[in-house]
């Protein structure tokens, strides 16, 4: 399985927000959105006005990460703006889990859930048949630029495991730290989506191809590392 791409918008260049989404429409296989409310964490990112500014602009799947205390505050608005897959914390729903994995599909849209460092995969047992997407938090949220979490690369490796035992669809998908100091490690332990920030892709280059360029060859050289996936 070819390892996909997904770029995390709150780490690029706002003040040419055209120019790099030309850039990335041809490059990217997903688009990272982070909306974070100043509770869950304290910082504040993007928002569904966000994602209905840039839905004309790119054929991409929009990929809504919800670093929020009340998920279902957010679900319909960000369905609405034009969001393909959403995503909220393990942490914020598992007392109505369920509902919520129904209200996202209700809207036609993709299920995913994340879980932060310490979150087991056991936290999600009872519906992780249901899922399109696991994101592990290889960083702990709320934040770029944040040191790679080593202990996570045995959660991808036990989701990697499920997966092939089960017959599971969700996709593994990891979010932070993720770069050229990363990628041998995350690909043999079982990743399938890479989000790349600042230290991963937007960081590399003033040139947004020519960062892109930069990051596919680490990728690249990534994927030949005995072990890795291709």
């Amino acid at each position: 399985m070819r390892t996909k791409i997904s770029p995390s918008l709150m780490c690029m260049n706002l003040m040419e927000i055209k120019q790099q989404l030309h850039v990335l429409n041809t490059r990217a296989d997903f688009l990272h959105v982070d909306i974070m409310d100043g509770h869950y964490v304290k910082n504040i990112t993007l928002s569904p006005f966000f994602i209905e500014q840039i839905r004309p602009h790119t054929p991409l799947m929009i990929d809504v990460h919800l670093m929020v205390e009340e998920p279902t505050d957010f679900i319909d608005a960000v369905a609405k703006a034009g969001a393909d897959y959403i995503c909220p914390h393990a942490e914020t729903i598992n007392k109505d889990a369920f509902r919520v994995i129904n209200q996202i599909r209700a809207l036609g849209k993709k299920v995913g859930v994340v879980l932060n460092p310490a979150t087991p995969v056991s936290f999600i047992h009872h519906y992780i048949h249901l899922l399109d997407k696991i994101t592990i938090m290889t960083v702990d949220p709320g934040y770029a630029g944040q040191p790679f979490i080593p202990e996570m690369v045995a959660k991808i490796t036990e989701l990697k495991t499920l997966k092939q035992q089960h017959g599971h669809p969700y996709l593994i998908e990891i979010d932070g730290s993720c770069n050229t100091k990363t990628y041998s490690t995350l690909l043999a332990a079982g990743a399938e989506v890479l989000i790349v920030g600042t230290s991963g892709l937007f960081n590399l280059n003033e040139d947004l191809a020519a960062a892109w360029e930069t990051m596919s060859q680490s990728i690249q050289q990534a994927q030949n590392v005995p072990g890795a996936t291709a």
